[in-house]
């Protein structure tokens, strides 16, 4: 298992970032795969899987859950596809990230519904790898919390949700039987909180287990929350654990094809209308006709200023991107091939964004 170092870059003014306190050098754009399976057949995915490479991207993310929206019978589809592709390729050239689900989700379909317990973790990487058809996964993430905390457009703790959960310290030793095992490079949380993060770091070090190198966070122009407590508790300087920014496009709502009421036939919000509500049934789209504003102020498109957004956060280690089509991934690869953002674009986006506060959160 080689330390994954990329030989040759297409974009030569892209960087690849050291991954928190491990040995994991990935590129700043990652792919996102939870289209694969469902937007996706498995013909497209290896193509795009192909064109990710091509462009420079060593870096892709995965999930037992995937893909999206969840159904049981498709329930990893998508890991099935990227093994028959992984399968041709050199595996040591490729950083490949899988997460593993927490509990409180209705998905009865998986162990009968998972938890980060002994037993959930084991089963949960041997089937992993079996539908990836690796020996190991360089980097395995827990989905989201195994206790309770506020989700995917949920923002307000409430104690009364509390439940009984598996201790952080347990959860890593059992993650670090998989290193031990050699079935798992490194560790990392998503959908995390500052809490949680400090924990999992106190718990390693008291008990000198793996320390979670990353965090999968959703980031963007329409939800900036990672800037707040977090951004300080990972810090290099506190825990040293960067961020994996997902939904960079909000589900592609800061593409703009959503402005004025638009719905594209065969887009994400056509196809499964529930999906992201947050982001088109909100002040969302207001917030997104002032960014469209400055885009065209400064000629570029609202998926430049939206990407470039995420590329000049010094926290973003790598901007998980997805795409149903080569067109779109090849787009939104470029946008990293260059600085977007200037002082007086930063600006004018603090001030909407002081107006259109996460907006997402919102009714």
């Amino acid at each position: 298992m080689a330390t994954t170092s990329p030989d040759s870059a297409v974009h030569t003014s892209w960087k690849y970032n050291t991954l928190g306190d491990s040995e994991l050098v990935v590129s700043q754009v990652c792919l996102g795969t939870m289209t694969f399976g469902k937007q996706n057949s498995e013909q497209e995915a290896h193509q795009l899987l192909d064109c990710a490479v091509d462009q420079g991207i060593n870096f892709i993310d995965t999930a037992e859950l995937y893909p999206v929206p969840v159904e049981a019978e498709t329930q990893g589809r998508t890991e099935e596809f990227i093994g028959n592709w992984l399968k041709k390729r050199a595996r040591d050239k490729l950083v490949i990230a899988s997460k593993i689900c927490g509990a409180g989700r209705d998905i009865r379909h998986i162990r009968g519904g998972p938890r980060v317990d002994k037993r959930n973790v084991m089963e949960g990487i041997e089937g992993i790898l079996r539908r990836l058809q690796t020996d190991y996964i360089d980097l395995l993430q827990i989905h989201w919390p195994d206790r309770y905390v506020p989700l995917f457009g949920q923002f307000r703790y409430d104690r009364q949700m509390e439940r009984p959960s598996v201790p952080i310290e347990e959860q890593l030793h059992y993650l670090q039987m998989l290193i031990t095992q050699g079935k798992v490079r490194y560790v990392g949380l998503s959908n995390e909180t500052a809490w949680g993060v400090t924990e999992f770091v106190r718990c390693a070090r008291q008990y000198g287990l793996a320390k979670v190198v990353s965090i999968q966070n959703s980031y963007s122009l329409l939800h900036r929350e990672f800037e707040y407590a977090l951004a300080e508790v990972c810090s290099p300087s506190h825990t040293n654990v960067p961020l994996l920014a997902y939904s960079p496009l909000a589900g592609g709502v800061l593409t703009g094809k959503y402005c004025h009421g638009q719905i594209p036939k065969a887009s994400r919000f056509s196809l499964f209308p529930q999906y992201m509500k947050r982001f088109h049934s909100s002040f969302a789209l207001e917030a997104v006709e002032q960014y469209n504003k400055i885009a065209k102020k400064y000629g570029m498109t609202l998926t430049q200023l939206a990407l470039g957004w995420c590329k000049h956060q010094p926290f973003i280690a790598s901007t998980i991107i997805g795409a149903t089509n080569r067109k779109q991934l090849e787009e939104n690869i470029q946008v990293f091939d260059k600085d977007w953002i200037t002082k007086e674009i930063e600006e004018e986006v603090n001030q909407i964004y002081m107006r259109w506060r996460d907006p997402s959160l919102y009714p």
